[in-house]
Order: structure tokens, then C-alpha cells, then sequence
């Protein structure tokens, strides 16, 4: 097999990775792949998919009809099996279960021989539904070093998608199969993906009755989990910030509630500070530059916006009312947060611009909301209702118009929207005889497809960072 291939680059997100674009294989081969024919001879009527992969699918359409794709073990320079070839297709299959929108065709269905010169036997995929192929391979370089090659195919247009080779170290298998699998969703559903993302949890572990909380991050999935902090002082509400590898939170050390900032990539620590009586809540402006902070005063509590540059700080709110959890809209125009200055003791949510002007209420459902997220991509608001029902995740339009309840539960909140604004990841609490046992779980902003996300411990508070980069 030769292809055509360009000098390879630098990869922008994975250093000491290069990248190249794989060039689609000869028309020679694509005719002598069709010309093996099928290795179950006398099936004339192939079934076809009624929607080629080469144009984006319709993302309501897919969770309606999952995208079926065929996904084989990567086979090593040989053609051979390869176990780091068998994690990677495992990692990429899992993600792609993941999100709803792609179902993938068990292995035990394929034919064996369905490609030939590297090109896919068309017609033996075609049989098993598959609107979309992946092949791949990994090669051991020595050094430490391997090269990972995939190929997307549609079996309905029969012709390449994509076609991309890496280079790295093998130490990187994991996230390359991440990368992998957020271009097959964005070839097939064109939008980007979030697989390669990592979540800020708080780990608790230890004695109901004096938990230890700890600052954890992990991929999204639940793997590689690093604990940040020691456990020794109280950790709480992590958040990302969009633009870098940083991490907001609140730390009790020696016993003084105050906002940290972590940088992710140095390990370094340091402190913005404890405003008032209490500091909760940090959120990050979309640019980075700025926190809102939720700071407790008297019998109520105000929101402030520090800005990280000029250490300077300034009140958007009064602290006449319980005014918390700010969050800002996706373009920083708008804020919503919660407060119950219209009605003492019941929190509702509340949209003001991005100086504290004009605060306009949005929720009046029965019951108390808390802890608002703008999805990233503007169209949705996610919060928790705490009724006579329990505790419920929900969603509504930024005008408060198109409320639904995702889920509902014992006690649930701490919603975080994954980058492309699809998924949602929130906490449970599950009651037992003694304590209580808590999870991280995922939804489709539509509200299906939920999946309890494994921990090492419990966890709460979560936080979806942005695309590694």
C-alpha cells in the first residue's frame, strides 16, 4: 500500500506528536478491493445506507437512529493483532457509545477478509448496516515511539472521509485514541467533539460524619484520576477556566474559606483571596481574565467580579438578598445566577447583563433553583430544582422558556456542560442505612442517554474543562 503523504507536522495539542493527513488510497486499489467480492457469495441485495456519511447527520435524527459504524481492532505493522491497537479501538468505541449518536456493530458480525489492499470489501460491511467504517494500525518506531494510522470510510458513498497519521509517544496512546474519536464525530456529525477533555471533581472519601474532600481531575471518561490536593483542609466547586489549564476553587485551609487558583500544567498554586465572610463559587469569564465570586455578607450575599489582571473587584449585585452561582453566557454579555429577592427562602433564577444591569427573572416554577450553566452553545440553561420531589437537573431556554427535568433523585446538582454543549454531567447522592453514596453521571441535554461515569472514590462538584490543547 503508498500513499501520498506531506511532511509531517507538529501536533497543537499533543506535544512531542506529529501529525500527517493520509492521502486517499489509489483508484487501482479502490478497484481491485471491489473486484475481491464478497466473501459470502449469493447475497445480491447489499443493504445501503439511506444517508451518506460524507454530509453531517442531523443530531436529532442520530439520537433517534444511532449512526452505525463498524469499529476493528487497529492490527500492527504486520496486519497482525496488536494490543495497544485493541485499547486504542476500545477507548474510540467507548467514546463513541458515549455521546448517543453512533452504535457500534458488535465485532463478533464482521466478516473476516472485508478489506483488501487496505481498501474495505464494500459490499461485506454494507451487509451489516454500517454507514461508516474505521481501519487502523499501530507500529511500534522503538525508542518508546509508535505511529498510529486510521482511516474513516462510508460505505454508502464508498470512498475515505479522513485519513491521519501519528506519531508519539506510546505513553499517549490513550488521548490519540480520544483525538481519533472526536474527529469521526466531527466528520460524521459536524460539530466538534469532547472527548479529548479532562474533568475537576471534589473526591470524598472517609467517615460519613467527617468526609475528606478532595480537588481531583480526571479524562471524562473516569480514567488517569490525580488527586490534587491532600485532604487535609476541605476543597470545594472546581471550575475550569475556558481559556487554559487552570483551575478556581475553594479551599478551607486553615480553616479560611478562600478562592485558590491551580495551574494544571506547573502544579503551582496560589491564592485570589477570602472576600467577606465567605467566598463561594468562583466562575471564570469566557476569556479567562476575570472570576465571578459569590461573597456572603451579614444575612445575605453579593456577586463580585475580580478581575484577575488588576486584582481589582467590584460588586454587580448588593447583598440586601441571597444573590450566588453567577455564570456567564458564552459571548460574556449576560449573567445568570440565583437569588431569592423576590421571594425570601426560595431561590429563582435571574439573567442580568455583564455589568449587573437589568436582572430579569426566568424560573418560576414551584420549588427553589440553584447553580445555573450556560451551555456553551448559548441555547440552553442548566440548574438544579430542589421541590417535594427531591433534588432534579433541568434545562430551560436562556429566556426561562422550555423548562423540562432531566432527571430527578434524592439529592442531584452540580451541572457542567461538556464543550460542544451536548452532554451534561451532574453529581447523585443515593442515600444508604448509613451515609450516602454519590456518583458522577452524564445526560443528553435532550435527556436521554444517561451514564454513570466510574470514580475511585465518590465524588461530587464536577467541572468540564475545554478541549486539551
Amino acid at each position: 500500500m503508498t500513499t501520498d503523504r506531506p511532511s509531517p507536522q507538529p501536533h497543537p495539542r499533543v506535544p512531542g506528536t506529529m501529525v500527517e493527513r493520509l492521502a486517499p488510497l489509489s483508484r487501482r486499489f479502490m478497484l481491485g478491493a471491489g473486484a475481491a467480492g464478497l466473501v459470502l457469495p449469493g447475497i445480491a441485495r447489499a443493504q445501503s445506507a439511506t444517508s451518506g456519511p460524507s454530509d453531517a447527520i442531523n443530531v436529532s435524527g442520530a439520537h433517534n437512529a444511532p449512526i452505525p459504524i463498524a469499529l476493528p481492532a487497529f492490527t500492527n505493522a504486520s496486519g497482525g493483532t496488536s494490543e495497544l491497537g485493541d485499547q486504542m479501538i476500545q477507548v474510540i468505541t467507548s467514546d463513541l457509545d458515549h455521546c448517543g449518536l453512533f452504535r457500534s456493530i458488535g465485532q463478533s458480525s464482521f466478516v473476516p477478509n472485508s478489506t483488501a489492499n487496505g481498501v474495505p470489501v464494500w459490499a461485506n460491511w454494507s451487509i451489516l448496516g454500517a454507514q461508516a467504517l474505521v481501519t487502523g494500525s499501530v507500529t511500534d518506531q522503538g525508542g518508546g515511539q509508535v505511529r498510529v494510522e486510521y482511516r474513516l470510510w462510508s460505505i454508502a458513498d464508498q470512498k475515505q472521509l479522513q485519513g491521519t497519521a501519528y506519531t508519539t509517544a506510546s505513553g499517549n496512546w490513550r488521548r490519540i485514541a480520544h483525538i481519533i474519536a472526536d474527529d469521526i464525530y466531527q466528520q460524521m456529525i459536524g460539530e466538534k467533539g469532547y472527548f479529548d477533555t479532562r474533568v475537576a471533581f471534589i473526591s470524598v472519601s472517609g467517615p460519613p460524619t467527617s468526609p475528606t474532600r478532595r480537588l481531583a481531575i480526571m479524562d471524562y471518561d473516569g480514567a488517569e484520576v490525580r488527586f490534587l490536593t491532600s485532604g487535609r483542609w476541605m476543597a470545594l466547586t472546581p471550575q475550569f477556566n475556558p481559556t487554559r489549564q487552570q483551575l478556581a476553587f475553594v479551599s478551607f485551609e486553615n480553616n479560611r474559606p478562600r478562592v485558590f487558583l491551580f495551574d494544571l500544567q506547573t502544579g503551582a498554586r496560589s491564592v485570589v483571596g477570602g472576600f467577606g465572610e465567605m467566598s463561594i463559587g468562583p466562575r471564570f469569564s469566557p476569556d479567562g481574565s476575570a472570576l465571578l465570586i459569590s461573597v456572603t455578607k451579614g444575612g445575605g450575599a453579593m456577586i463580585v467580579k475580580y478581575d484577575l489582571g488588576s486584582r481589582q473587584m467590584r460588586p454587580l449585585t448588593d447583598a440586601n438578598s441571597i444573590n450566588v452561582t453567577p455564570c456567564y453566557s458564552p459571548d460574556g454579555t449576560k449573567i445568570v445566577f440565583a437569588s431569592d429577592r423576590d421571594s425570601p427562602g426560595e431561590q429563582q433564577l435571574f439573567v442580568m447583563g455583564a455589568d449587573g444591569s437589568s436582572p430579569s427573572r426566568i424560573s418560576y416554577g414551584k420549588g427553589s433553583y440553584a447553580e445555573p450553566d450556560w451551555s456553551p452553545r448559548g441555547d440552553l440553561i442548566a440548574f438544579t430544582r430542589i421541590g417535594s420531589g427531591g433534588f432534579g437537573i433541568g434545562v430551560m431556554k436562556p429566556d426561562g422558556s422550555g423548562e423540562r427535568l432531566l432527571s430527578q433523585g434524592f439529592l442531584e446538582g452540580g451541572s457542567t456542560f461538556c464543550p460542544n454543549g451536548r452532554v451534561i454531567m451532574f453529581y447523585r447522592q443515593t442515600p444508604l442505612r448509613v451515609g450516602n453514596v454519590s456518583h458522577l453521571v452524564t445526560i443528553g441535554s435532550d435527556g436521554f442517554n444517561e451514564r454513570v461515569t466510574p470514580t475511585p472514590t465518590d465524588a461530587t462538584d464536577p467541572s468540564w474543562g475545554p478541549l486539551l490543547s
